[in-house]
């Protein structure tokens, strides 16, 4: 264990360096830790080998930065704000997330010729965005105006939709071959139960964060309740039903940022800025690790289908929601760009999915999970480029932020 937490801590040291290196050639640091991530998993140098990745240890401490790196989300989400624009974000939200499950639907159906039910699963896990990728360039980047203010939120939002229609569409083909009926309370329990752990705890943190101490001591309760936070989240995965430890960080960090005063947030998040970002690149170089940069010369029609109709449903759904909730010139024309990025829920959906499909219909099951392996290592490096792209066209780059923005560790 202790010889894996100091590769661990090794292997982002690389990454951190690796990362300063790409941003030399103004490109994203994520590039860099995606990229790190690849060359050390199973399917290059292997330093991250799959043991590694399924220790228990290895899993707290990626539940605890899940938890942390929640907190880039959650804090954002101050209800005075959200009040100002929600059904904005709501209506875009949903419009993104439909259009995409629809255009990705079709093309697999109509253009590849694959059942519908199977066309459905695909549209599914297309719906998702990995929010770390956009948010991780939010921050190096400074990224402050329309475009950036209303991703963060969204991404909170994005996660819920994709979880509800993702279980409600793999329930329902499951039950389609098997005869069975689709359970909709587990499926609602799985957006209930990390809300409400985080809620719960957020709330007895807020009131221990209240009064105002030193940077040390702030860390100190901080990162004691983050773990508490985690280790419940935990629990419930593993002996009641799995949840998003993402979202469980999105709902404690939400009550607190609206429990504390301004000027008390901006010292937490000061504080915890450092910690944040090793949580964020530990995440983006473990999401990197399982990809198979082979992939990429293998890749088929199917995966460029699901990359061109994915990417398409992302810029329309963005567009014609930001077009009928009235939102900002830039939004409409460039947020779509930053919800490209996709690797992380995509494959935990695809495991889901195979894991779901292979018993009943095996060819559907290799399938899917073929495809989208390809479609994440190509997606992400070009979805990288392109959600840098997007608030650089939007003129938020280096713009200067009066709330309470922090810089990048990297």
């Amino acid at each position: 264990m202790i010889q894996g937490i100091i590769l661990l801590l090794l292997f982002v040291i690389i990454a951190f360096f690796v990362g300063k290196l790409v941003s030399k050639f103004k490109l994203p640091s994520i590039l860099g830790w995606l990229v790190t991530g690849m060359i050390i998993g199973p399917h290059a140098l292997n330093w991250m080998t799959e043991g590694l990745r399924d220790s228990t240890w290895f899993h707290i401490l990626s539940n605890i930065g899940e938890v942390t790196a929640g907190m880039l989300i959650g804090t954002e989400l101050i209800l005075r704000e959200i009040k100002k624009s929600g059904k904005q974000i709501v209506t875009i939200t949903i419009f993104e997330g439909m259009i995409t499950f629809i255009v990705v639907a079709i093309a697999f159906f109509f253009v590849e010729d694959i059942p519908m039910s199977i066309a459905l699963v695909f549209g599914g896990i297309a719906l998702a965005t990995a929010p770390a990728p956009s948010l991780s360039i939010v921050r190096e980047y400074k990224a402050n105006g329309p475009v950036a203010k209303t991703l963060i939120p969204l991404a909170a939002l994005d996660d819920v939709l994709a979880v509800i229609v993702f279980f409600l569409v793999i329930g329902g083909v499951s039950s389609m071959y098997t005869g069975g009926r689709i359970k909709i309370f587990p499926i609602l329990m799985m957006v209930i139960l990390p809300i409400s752990v985080g809620g719960i705890t957020g709330y007895v943190s807020g009131k221990i964060l209240k009064k105002s101490c030193d940077k040390k001591e702030t860390i100190i309760k901080n990162m004691l309740l983050i773990v508490v936070t985690a280790m419940i989240g935990r629990f419930i995965s593993q002996n009641i039903l799995e949840i998003n430890l993402l979202l469980v960080g999105i709902a404690f960090s939400a009550v607190i940022a609206n429990m504390v005063s301004e000027e008390r947030l901006k010292e937490v998040m000061g504080a915890m800025n450092p910690i944040i970002g090793v949580s964020l690149m530990l995440m983006i170089v473990s999401l990197g690790a399982p990809l198979d940069y082979r992939l990429i010369l293998g890749a088929g029609a199917l995966t460029v289908v699901y990359i061109i109709a994915r990417a398409t449903g992302k810029l329309l759904g963005a567009y014609i929601g930001g077009k009928v909730s009235k939102a900002d010139k830039n939004v409409c024309k460039y947020l779509g760009l930053s919800l490209l990025p996709h690797s992380g829920v995509s494959l935990l959906f695809t495991g889901i999915a195979v894991t779901t499909l292979l018993p009943i219909a095996p060819e559907y099951a290799t399938m899917i999970q073929g495809t989208i392996a390809a479609a994440a290592v190509i997606n992400e490096i070009i979805a990288v480029f392109l959600a840098k792209h997007a608030f650089k066209m939007a003129g938020e780059i280096g713009v200067e932020n009066k709330n309470h923005k922090i810089k990048i560790v990297s």
